[in-house]
């Protein structure tokens, strides 16, 4: 059995190796590795205490649950004086990196403590064993299980598979069944709000593409319920929703009501008031009722091989970190985010992407949008798959080479050795990732001129909420401005971000909150007045009778006959030309609704 060991245990370089067969272990620190090139048969989670012992033990004994229920035996140790926890576990057979690739991403999903490296690293990961030094002093204490486990192993690949189905349910699992005891089900948090519990999901796709679509129009309460429905089944809490209020388009409904001259704001009592009561609906109708789901046998599949290539890109785009840092790089790198959110929403690799809908998303604006998107089909991390048209925006492919497979039976192939629901487990976690770090990047703090750079929001937004270490390098400007402005603070060895409500007062200080919300505004104008000049268009192209005239824009229609246009004439100039300028006041003014242009259209 080979090993190593090191005289930098400061570093964690581990320089020479020794075999157990010719040498008694060292007294200094050292590691065993965990694979071969057959594969792995030994498994060891490795929990970053980083100054927070609860969180790493919390952690480990969630892990140590699932384990148990999966029929994996086990060792918990104390790694060293940091407090710390490995949980050790062994194979009488090799299993591939794949698999156990996998599991630690997963794992890592569900415990934010675990640091997956030596999981991931089959050529040289490793992990001091239950006994050895540590650097700070002290040693790898047993503190539960029997080390019997792990020099005669009873357990397989059946075993990690089935702790691998295990962690994907506690990813993407159903909402709760209904039956008589369902309003039992209904916890209720510190403000009195109900929640059903369970671990916290990504929003559903439909949910998701909802909270994102503008609805300056009559359906503004249906998106509404959309967003909630999948919010309440995926176990968010009310707090969660109203984080978001002020800046999703899609919860439109709650910071405004409609009204006979358009929609009005509400006062912001009114707003809490309106989505609490929602948020009480919604709720109770998940909890009363059954998810009902299509079947969908190559879904899981599908949703699989798309995160392997949206990881893929991922890495690969990490793996060149000074493309970001220079010029337009770090809003190249949230446009290219951005896409790979979109595409993992879509399970596709090709996603419809207007200038402005980018920008918004972004937090960015249209023309920087425009000009990342050119940037990046240049350097081939994107390609263009189709031109904008009409109301329509360019689409655009992410896989540009072509590297997810096409082929039925090659697909089949790579997804042989993933366990049923991993591969929608790996889709969700991704997509949580992503939107999580766009959430966190866009926002007025970060929008440069007068305001911390994109790329300060960039850096902020790849911090954790908890402690964990960052390789800073050529950061460590943005990073101290970061500080100074109490977004980031010190723990330990890691940096980590503090409340994000930080990121109003640092705004407010830069004198540029609500730049976000004017640009949205805006931005959704000139959508819905070049939609209107589209349905404008169809209507002069297309054969008309003398019921068909319409009012203008700034009139009301006494009478309408059936089937009439249901929006009116565009703003025209003395010219007779569009006029576009009327026609995004008129927008703004609420004197056309969004709906009605679109439908037209």
């Amino acid at each position: 059995m080979a090993a190593i060991d090191t005289t930098d245990g400061v570093l964690n370089q581990y320089s020479r190796t020794w075999s157990t067969a010719t040498a008694q272990p060292p007294s200094v620190p050292w590691a065993v590795p965990l694979s071969s090139a057959e594969g792995y048969r030994l498994i060891a989670f490795d929990f970053d205490a980083k100054g927070d012992e609860d969180a790493a033990a919390a952690d480990a004994v969630t892990l140590a649950d699932l384990l148990a229920e999966a029929g994996i035996s086990h060792v918990i140790c104390r790694s060293g004086p940091s407090g710390g926890r490995h949980v050790w576990t062994a194979t009488t057979e090799a299993i591939d990196p794949d698999l156990v690739g996998t599991m630690a991403r997963l794992a890592s999903a569900v415990l934010p403590s675990l640091d997956i490296a030596p999981l991931r690293n089959s050529a040289t990961g490793c992990v001091r064993p239950p006994g050895t030094p540590h650097r700070d002093g002290g040693w790898s204490q047993v503190l539960s299980g029997d080390l019997n486990c792990l020099l005669h192993p009873m357990i397989g690949r059946k075993e990690i598979e089935a702790l691998v189905r295990a962690l994907a349910t506690r990813i993407t699992g159903e909402a709760p069944p209904a039956d008589s005891a369902a309003q039992s089900k209904v916890c209720v948090d510190a403000q009195g709000h109900p929640y059903l519990p369970g671990t916290r999901r990504p929003l559903p796709a439909a949910s998701s593409v909802a909270l994102q679509t503008s609805t300056a129009d009559l359906d503004a309460s249906t998106v509404l319920n959309t967003v909630l429905l999948g919010a309440a089944a995926s176990h968010w809490h009310l707090a969660d929703v109203a984080e978001l209020v002020s800046t999703a388009p899609g919860l439109e409904h709650i910071r405004s009501k409609r009204g006979t001259r358009g929609r009005t704001a509400r006062p912001h009592r009114q707003q809490a008031e309106t989505l609490a009561r929602q948020w009480r609906y919604a709720v109770r109708y998940v909890a009363e009722h059954p998810r009902r789901t299509g079947v969908d046998a190559t879904f899981d599949d599908r949703a699989g091989r798309l995160a392997d290539i949206v990881r893929a890109l991922q890495e690969h785009a990490d793996a060149a970190a000074g493309r970001w840092n220079r010029g337009g790089g770090p809003s190249d790198r949230r446009v290219l985010d951005c896409l790979h959110l979109w595409a993992l929403v879509a399970v596709g690799t090709t996603v419809e992407a207007d200038t402005r809908r980018v920008a918004l998303a972004c937090g960015i604006g249209r023309e920087t949008a425009r000009t990342a998107l050119q940037r990046l089909a240049a350097d081939g991390w994107i390609t263009q798959a189709k031109e904008a048209a009409g109301v329509h925006g360019a689409s655009w492919q992410i896989d540009p080479l072509n590297v997810l497979p096409r082929d039925e039976v090659q697909s089949r192939a790579q997804a042989a050795t993933r366990p049923e629901g991993a591969g929608a487990a790996e889709r969700a976690t991704l997509t949580q990732q992503l939107q999580q770090r766009l959430d966190l990047a866009t926002h007025d703090a970060f929008t440069g001129s007068h305001a911390l750079p994109l790329a300060a929001g960039n850096l902020y937004a790849r911090l954790t909420a908890a402690s964990s270490s960052v390789d800073a390098g050529s950061d460590d400007t943005l990073l101290m401005r970061l500080v100074v402005f109490g977004l980031v603070a010190r723990q330990g060895a890691a940096w980590i971000r503090t409340n994000p409500l930080a990121r109003d007062a640092a705004a407010q200080e830069f004198g540029v909150a609500g730049r976000l919300s004017s640009r949205q505004e805006r931005y959704q104008a000139e959508r819905a007045a070049w939609s209107w000049w589209q349905a404008e268009h169809s209507w002069m192209c297309s054969p008309r009778t003398r019921h068909d005239a319409r009012a203008r824009f700034d009139q009301a229609p006494l009478w309408q006959p059936a089937g009439a246009a249901r929006y009116p004439q565009h703003p025209r100039g003395p010219d007779g030309r569009a006029n576009f300028h009327a026609a995004r006041a008129a927008v703004r003014d609420g004197a056309l609704t969004t709906a009605a242009i679109l439908v037209a259209a």
